[in-house]
């Protein structure tokens, strides 16, 4: 690319669901410039002897988790509207993947910088009882220290915790993100005393 080039930002946001949430991040990041390729995008590219295109994710999910409103931004050469990059993108979605919004970022605009993220995971009956009495424990308490599989000492994932509650069968929380180490849902469920395993085992997740 020239010095100096003018690049024009756009922020995609996507949908994941279905088998492609057992694509890892690096994968996603291959398919999703095989696709922009294909819908003819004019791809800005870094400089160097090894230039790449200029696609980042603020917050890629974990392997496994259906990403209802992810996002990706992609810097091009040429300016193209919101509804000319929806338009090319379309005909080329995979199955369980959708761009539902796309924004024209304004020169200068400040990177995304996500502040929280939202996760529901479906509880079975079975595992219900006694769950709406240990959040409100949790959610009342100062201080909730976990413990990281493979991880030493204790994580206090409290100040990440936003909000926690059961409701239509659903564990739903919303997380801190972005100040230090980021708490994932997996923290949570360890401090209400479930696993994942335990999830799978009664056909939650």
């Amino acid at each position: 690319m020239r010095t100096g080039m003018v690049r024009h930002r756009v922020r995609i946001r996507f949908c994941k669901q279905g088998d492609l949430r057992w694509i890892g991040h690096l994968d996603l990041m291959r398919c999703l410039e095989r696709l922009f390729r294909r819908a003819g995008l004019p791809l800005a590219f870094s400089e160097g002897f090894h230039p790449k295109p200029r696609i980042s994710f603020p917050l890629p999910l974990a392997l496994g988790i259906v990403g209802s409103h992810e996002l990706v931004e992609v810097e091009l050469t040429e300016p193209l509207s919101a509804s000319e990059i929806r338009s090319r993108l379309q005909p080329h979605c995979l199955p369980g993947l959708c761009f539902p919004a796309v924004d024209v970022l304004p020169s200068g605009a400040a990177k995304a910088r996500p502040r929280s993220v939202e996760y529901r995971i479906a509880l079975s009956p079975a595992l219900q009882p006694g769950a709406s009495e240990r959040i409100a424990a949790l959610m009342s308490s100062e201080r909730c220290l976990v413990t990281r599989p493979g991880r030493a000492g204790q994580l206090d994932i409290r100040p990440h915790l936003i909000t926690l509650e059961l409701a239509g069968g659903e564990l739903r929380m919303r997380l801190g993100v972005g100040a230090g180490t980021n708490v994932g849902p997996r923290d949570v469920l360890s401090a209400l005393g479930l696993e994942l395993e335990q999830l799978r085992q009664h056909g939650a997740v």
